[in-house]
């Protein structure tokens, strides 16, 4: 790389820092003003953040209607807890969250019958399964099959919440890891980390479940 480059990459670099800085103090400003009752600062707080939130929410659910809805709802949290955002991190960040969290929250509340808890996954790459007692008896079928989801989906609601949402996007949304760490703002190595934790607690919560069957 030339030295010119470096220094075009330098000042790109720099002037990248002072936006986000200066985006970061109107933020702060807006914030103060929308907790003392000023509808019209949130307003702009939402005008500036709702395309970034509706693109977020849409590439975790697929249903337009609901992204939209999702959207709002996101806007209404933290229009509600506004009083609890740390001024010490970004406004956008703590948004993000709020809006992963709401999406994962609208999840947890649909059937969970797309994921597969007899899918054969490999141990030392993404994924490994769960193997449940099956059945031979053909009319109890519907009713197994029902058993077990319920089982799952109890197994998943039992893990803590962090690693709760990263099982959430990782097998209901079939997300690879780089998205989760991108939708969770977290380092991939923590995704991955608590991806293996949660998958290890699932699997002695069924293996206890089955043992009491």
């Amino acid at each position: 790389m030339s030295k010119k480059q470096i220094s075009q990459d330098k000042v790109s670099g720099e002037a990248g820092a002072i936006k986000r800085s200066e985006s970061r103090i109107e933020d702060s400003k807006l914030i103060r003003q929308a907790i003392s009752g000023d509808e019209e600062a949130f307003s702009r707080l939402m005008d500036k953040y709702r395309p970034a939130i509706y693109h977020l929410i849409s590439r975790m659910i697929s249903d337009k209607t609901e992204v939209h809805d999702l959207t709002q709802e996101t806007f209404v949290k933290a229009f509600g807890s506004l009083k609890s955002f740390n001024h010490h991190y970004a406004f956008s960040t703590w948004l993000y969250k709020i809006a992963s969290n709401t999406c994962i929250d609208y999840l947890r509340k649909k059937k969970l019958q797309t994921y597969s808890i007899d899918q054969s996954m490999d141990p030392d790459g993404d994924d490994y399964g769960y193997d449940l007692p099956d059945t031979t008896y053909v009319a109890d079928k519907e009713i197994i099959s029902d058993q077990r989801s319920q089982l799952v989906s109890k197994a998943i609601d039992a893990l803590p919440e962090k690693y709760r949402n990263v099982i959430m996007l990782r097998h209901l949304e079939e997300k690879n890891y780089e998205e989760i760490a991108e939708l969770l703002d977290l380092p991939l190595g923590t995704v991955k980390a608590h991806i293996f934790r949660g998958r290890e607690l699932l699997y002695k919560y069924l293996r206890k479940k089955i043992r009491d069957y």
